[in-house]
């Protein structure tokens, strides 16, 4: 079990490291502004993600439901706590870079909806709440 759980762990962390390279990718296509780059990196995304999960179900049913640190403490290796810890540090980095993806996704939304109301305003008549603000 020690064997096939460490190649498991190994496989993960190759697929991390791929999900963070397409991550990366995916933030200088967002800092660019590269439309064509962005939209490989969808697919690309979506395959890393899909292999992960692959990996991911061969460990839960090897482990079979039980928390990972606490077979790891269990097993007491070396390189399986090694191996462990680097997957743990890069799911953590993986998921700080889908983070600040989605921020810029989010704050370049908002900037082209404010320019296309800025081109093109509501045509429609201003109304007054309750306050004395204008309403949307």
């Amino acid at each position: 079990m020690k064997e096939e759980l460490n190649n498991i762990i190994s496989a993960e962390i190759e697929a991390l490291t791929e999900l963070i390279k397409v991550l990366e990718t995916q933030h200088a296509s967002l800092i660019k502004s590269d439309a064509i780059t962005l939209e490989s990196c969808v697919s690309e995304i979506e395959k890393c993600s899909r292999m992960l999960a692959d990996k991911e179900v061969k460990r839960r049913e090897l482990t079979k439901g039980r928390s990972m640190s606490e077979i790891v403490e269990e097993i007491g290796d070396s390189s399986l706590e090694e191996n462990y810890r680097k997957m743990r540090i890069l799911l953590h980095e993986a998921k700080v870079q889908k983070e600040s993806n989605e921020l810029l996704i989010k704050q370049g939304l908002s900037f082209t909806n404010r320019i296309l109301n800025i081109l093109n305003p509501s045509r429609m008549p201003k109304t007054y709440n309750s306050y004395g603000r204008v309403s949307r």
